[in-house]
């Protein structure tokens, strides 16, 4: 029997449905709200609007869940990998030998990028951000490799060229940044270790992979593949709606997750970790500074806006983390800093009241400067890590049926009819 609510607006009654999800969330279905009543609803932020049903990831931030395609994100961390989980995603299950063996090799076919957008990057001024330069060359690609609708056949092509190519590019410009010649994919390595190799590869100096880091590479872009509808998810679905291409939605993607609020909140851990240390604080005074409303300083990397409890994405990179900086047995001063700032943080009262747990964020950064990234490529490498998750979201929105452009309402607040006054009367 379907559940209806009843709303009762200027003395008349109505009736709307309410649509149950899988794990028993509920919604008002308020699509026909402002046909039938004139209204509309308000929500700043979009904190309690539902934009879509989607079969895509599962989260309860009460309970501290993330599953994808209905399978825990943990036990993807310890036993897939990423190139696995990104099928698992855009196909809505798990692949079998043969599918997972043919999707490593069309990777590996599509992970070259075409000679001549060499060129794009070389005008691009030496401190462009490499969220920026992603973002252009992201859309790039429609006029590098056109796809001419979104077919079945063109979908493929374009997931692949993006999953492979995004890598490519994305170590493309570091190495460009720097001036250093260009390494390219290799054929015998995996997905993982082909962008640690192109990265840090040097003819002078091979870079010699290892195989822990390769696995903490794997865990992190696995833990942030996809996380519901976010900022730049939503943002993917917005242009999508518009029935745009799958590149130019992506590339829309990533602007979004640019911002420090979003895809930046791993960098931004950093960032406070070296201001901690340059100030001269103690870590409890910088813990009474959080804590002080009247000061303007933020532990970042604490606590989660979906999240009220611990970040189930945080425990496993907090593993991770231990493992890397154990096998890497790196002496570094940051870092020193953050494992004292957890291990206070976790054991104090007003962080446990209030829900104030490091989040994935916190960790991630620190596995990332261990690993060797700089820190304006922390962003670039969540972008990487999302893509499954954007791809999987945009190829839902343009195959609903019931699928409409996104055009929000507002309330309008300005002037009232206003009459316009001639220039000499002004």
């Amino acid at each position: 029997m379907s559940e209806f609510v009843k709303v009762i607006i200027e003395g008349k009654t109505y009736e709307f449905p309410v649509i149950i999800g899988t794990e028993g969330e509920k919604a008002f279905d308020i699509s026909q709200l402002r046909k039938l009543t004139g209204y509309i609803t308000h929500d700043p932020g979009f904190g309690s609007t539902g934009c879509c049903t989607s079969a895509i990831t599962f989260m309860d931030g009460e309970k501290g869940i993330l599953r994808y395609r209905g399978i825990p994100v943990d036990q993807l961390a310890e036993h897939s990998t990423f190139v696995e989980t990104a099928y698992l995603l855009i196909n809505g299950h798990l692949p079998n030998h043969e599918q997972l063996t043919n999707m490593r090799v069309l990777l590996n076919d599509s992970s070259m990028v075409h000679e001549d957008m060499k060129i794009f990057y070389q005008n691009f001024p030496r401190n462009t951000h490499p969220m920026g330069i992603l973002s252009a060359m992201v859309n790039a690609l429609k006029s590098f490799y056109p796809a001419y609708d979104n077919t079945e056949e063109e979908v493929t092509k374009m997931t692949l060229n993006l999953i492979s190519k995004i890598r490519t590019m994305s170590a493309m410009s570091y190495r460009m940044s720097r001036g250093h010649m260009v390494i390219y994919p290799r054929p015998d390595y995996s997905y993982c270790a082909n962008f640690l190799n192109m990265m840090f590869d040097n003819p002078v100096k091979p870079y010699k992979l290892d195989e822990d880091l390769v696995k903490a590479l794997n865990v992190f872009w696995i833990l942030h593949a996809d996380h519901e509808q976010n900022c730049s998810t939503t943002a993917v679905r917005v242009v999508g709606s518009g029935k745009a291409n799958l590149y130019a939605a992506i590339s829309a993607g990533i602007a979004a997750l640019w911002g420090p609020l979003h895809g930046g909140a791993n960098q931004a851990v950093i960032e406070m970790l070296t201001n901690i240390q340059q100030s001269g604080y103690s870590i409890p005074q910088v813990i009474e500074k959080a804590k002080d409303k009247s000061d303007d300083f933020r532990l970042m990397g604490f606590g989660h806006r979906v999240y009220k409890t611990y970040d189930p994405r945080a425990k496993i990179m907090k593993k991770m983390c231990d493992a890397v900086l154990g096998k890497l047995k790196k002496k570094d001063p940051l870092l020193d800093t953050a494992k004292k700032l957890e291990e206070v943080a976790l054991t104090d009262s007003y962080f446990i009241e209030k829900n104030l747990y490091p989040n994935v964020d916190f960790y991630s950064g620190i596995v990332l400067r261990a690993m060797g990234i700089p820190l304006n490529m922390f962003t670039v490498m969540f972008a990487i890590g999302r893509l499954p998750g954007w791809i999987a979201q945009w190829q839902e929105g343009v195959e609903d049926p019931n699928g409409k452009i996104c055009r929000p309402r507002q309330i309008y607040t300005g002037a009232g009819l206003t009459n316009y006054v001639p220039l000499e009367e002004r």
